[in-house]
């Protein structure tokens, strides 16, 4: 079964580059054609690179790994907050602060200080203090939650990032290149895929096509969790199976052990009967 059709990928768009003046060249192998000024990608290609990067994301997060989706332009905002939160993976979708991956730590300190101020503001401390302050503190909460809302549980730099227009979003792909953090983004032609690990090669403009593809890689996500969870109740079957069965051995062995008591007390029985036996026959004949 194939993951996206070609009927899909026609109808959202997906196969619509850049203006023919705005191309990268090394985009070249992933255009199909030319037609009206626009280069067409080649659907064929998208179809190939994608389900290769469908395997490699569930198979990562099947192991544990994470996720991090960044786009921050206006027309992706919302898709990146829903498929992010409907997988469970980290997002950025306002604005990309620099220092996000390589200055992981003082990052960190921000989040702490937001959810810091969303306690405050619910356990009534707000209501102790003068409204001077309040007011600039629920404007510092407010700027916060919009840059740190979607990395608030991130509690270490991610192991994948997805990025939507990485031309867009340089600042991101050089900061997982200096991690060493794969990249997989949705590369236009005007793009250079020689920056991203694994290229999606589609228009990363039109709503329709991001929402498709960022969609079917939550799917991945999704799906590799799940494998994860399946292995660890496997894990834990397996494991009472083992327990169960130490358990019956024991049992087989504290029956055996007491079925050999028993023996051993018939058989002393049995010698203590005879020895009365032979002892009242010596009476008897002493007797006579």
């Amino acid at each position: 079964m194939e993951l996206l059709t070609m009927k899909e990928l026609l109808e959202t768009g997906v196969h619509f580059g850049h203006r023919t003046q705005r191309w990268n060249p090394k985009m070249d192998k992933y255009i199909f054609m030319e037609r009206k000024g626009i280069h067409i990608i080649d659907l064929e290609s998208t179809q190939a690179l994608f389900e290769k990067t469908y395997d490699f994301v569930r198979d990562q997060t099947r192991h544990g790994a994470e996720i991090l989706f960044v786009g921050t332009k206006r027309q992706v905002q919302n898709i990146i907050e829903k498929q992010g939160k409907r997988c469970g993976a980290h997002y950025v979708n306002h604005r990309w602060l620099g220092g996000t991956l390589t200055n992981f730590d003082t990052i960190r300190d921000s989040v702490d200080r937001m959810i810091k101020l969303e306690r405050m503001s619910k356990d009534g401390t707000f209501d102790q203090l003068p409204n001077k302050e309040v007011v600039k503190l629920r404007r510092e909460l407010k700027k916060k939650k919009r840059n740190y809302d979607g990395i608030r549980d991130m509690e270490r730099p991610p192991d994948m990032v997805y990025v939507i227009d990485p031309e867009a979003e340089e600042i991101a792909v050089h900061e997982a290149r200096i991690l060493d953090i794969p990249v997989i983004a949705i590369t236009d032609t005007n793009c250079d895929p020689d920056l991203i690990d694994y290229p999606i090669p589609g228009n990363d403009d039109a709503i329709k096509a991001t929402r498709l593809l960022t969609s079917r890689l939550a799917d991945a996500v999704i799906e590799g969790r799940e494998g994860a969870d399946q292995s660890l109740e496997e894990e834990g079957s397996e494991q009472e199976e083992s327990e169960q069965e130490k358990e019956g051995e024991a049992e087989m062995e504290e029956e055996e052990t007491s079925e050999e008591e028993e023996a051993s007390e018939e058989e002393a029985g049995e010698d203590s009967s005879e020895t009365e036996s032979e002892e009242e026959a010596e009476v008897e004949g002493a007797s006579a």
